[in-house]
């Protein structure tokens, strides 16, 4: 008989191996067309992919979900209903004032995770009501604010014409000469990008993306050089005390050698000290300051700002992120960042903010790793002494003030012999 065998394979072309050997037929030419898998177009796809509910598994009963006409539910598990004669699985969503909502399975994709802060706070929306209605109708309009405004700031930015840095070539040479490191292709080439930025006419508002130590901070510091020694003033934004202090000593080093002004506004400093600051900004006897949000304040009036060098832009509150966002049309602006978030990612793309990435790690660092593991008292043990014992230091990250003390006792009598201290977000100045 007929010997034959039937298989699954992604290929449209059969093969023929000989008289005495198996002969390969495939669908194609048996039924004279190529069958073609199209896949299918998702429902959800016009809406936010990571709040989608996939599977039906996805859902717990009690949290907080969104229906896309009736907005904010509580989910109470499945319930099966007889329609028509035949027995039908629903989701079971409760409404403010107890009103249940029953969603066929088959319209999951009509229904989203809650992304409010609190899930068991929840403001659950009326049926019939015109509430959701309404709050979506003020999303949009706010939204449609917010993208005039973009629109408007880098639209003034595109007609306006911005100020032409000169590149004091032979002066800029030593500056970049007394970096102790060799750059790497990407850092050179952000630091060109840059250059190019700022001895064009337009205005400048470049984020450059990299992770840490990657040498986004030299970057930023060439920039200010050529910005210094053109006659104009740079203002370092960093969203911390401790950053603000931290980089007013790396730029104070850097610049050591050349006739430049570096201060640093914290609220370390006194009140007759933060006079003098401002006194001295106005006048522009300061070439470089960097502070935290206090920058941005109208108390702070620079003689002849012409750069704004902005760290972890992420990290500021509206209001400072509005005052930013005033300056952008007026003088060049370089962003530096480890992790931007996702709409300044998206204007870097779309082309109305330009972007640097710098991917290259410095020569002879080594790659981070990361271990998750059990807790071990032992394995804790071993991996702070490997790292004392060539010579550095361990941060041990505990989860709860309240108990912290107790954690470091007990990581003294682990570790008898180093110095272990502790510092939380509650402790006096």
């Amino acid at each position: 008989g007929l010997r034959f065998a039937i298989s699954t394979a992604p290929i449209d072309r059969g093969m023929y191996f000989g008289e005495d050997a198996p002969a390969l037929v495939c669908e194609a030419q048996l039924f004279g067309n190529r069958v073609a898998q199209r896949r299918r177009r998702s429902k959800v796809d016009e809406t936010q992919a990571e709040n989608v509910f996939r599977d039906i598994n996805e859902l717990r009963e009690g949290v907080p979900v969104v229906h896309l006409e009736h907005g904010v539910g509580r989910y109470l598990g499945l319930q099966t209903l007889e329609v028509d004669g035949a027995d039908s699985e629903f989701l079971m969503l409760e409404y403010a004032q107890g009103s249940k909502l029953y969603v066929p399975v088959a319209s999951l994709h009509l229904v989203s995770r809650y992304a409010g802060s609190d899930p068991d706070l929840a403001p659950l929306h009326k049926l019939g009501s015109e509430q959701w209605e309404k709050a979506r109708r003020k999303a949009t309009e706010k939204a449609s604010d917010v993208a005039a405004q973009l629109l408007d700031v880098y639209a003034r930015r595109e007609a306006r014409k911005g100020f032409c840095f000169e590149l004091p070539t032979l002066e800029y040479e030593q500056f970049a000469a007394s970096f102790p490191f060799e750059e790497t292709a990407d850092q050179a080439a952000a630091i060109e990008a840059v250059i190019g930025d700022m001895t064009a006419t337009r205005v400048m508002d470049r984020l450059v993306c990299g992770d840490v130590g990657f040498g986004k901070t030299e970057v930023a510091m060439r920039a200010a050089f050529i910005a210094a020694r053109n006659g104009k003033q740079v203002a370092v934004l960093v969203p911390t005390t401790l950053l603000a202090q931290q980089h007013y000593n790396s730029f104070a080093d850097r610049f050591a050698d050349w006739p430049v002004t570096v201060d640093v506004v914290s609220r370390f400093k006194s009140g007759k000290d933060l006079s003098g600051v401002l006194q001295r900004v106005a006048d522009g006897a300061i070439d470089i300051l960097v502070g935290t949000h206090k920058l941005l304040s109208s108390d702070f009036r620079f003689h002849d700002l012409g750069l704004l060098i902005i760290d972890e832009e992420h990290r500021f509150g509206v209001k400072q992120k509005e005052a930013i966002k005033a300056l952008r049309a007026e003088v060049d602006i370089l962003t530096l960042t480890a992790t931007p978030i996702p709409r300044t990612l998206n204007m870097a793309l779309g082309g109305m903010r330009d972007l640097s990435i710098i991917a290259t790690p410095p020569a002879r660092r080594l790659s981070i790793k990361t271990f998750i593991r059990e807790h071990n008292i032992a394995l804790v043990r071993e991996a702070v002494l490997r790292e004392t014992l060539r010579g550095g230091q361990v941060y041990y990250l505990h989860n709860e003030v309240k108990s912290i003390e107790e954690a470091g006792r007990k990581l003294r009598e682990l570790l008898p012999d180093l110095s272990i201290g502790i510092a939380h977000g509650q402790m006096r100045e």
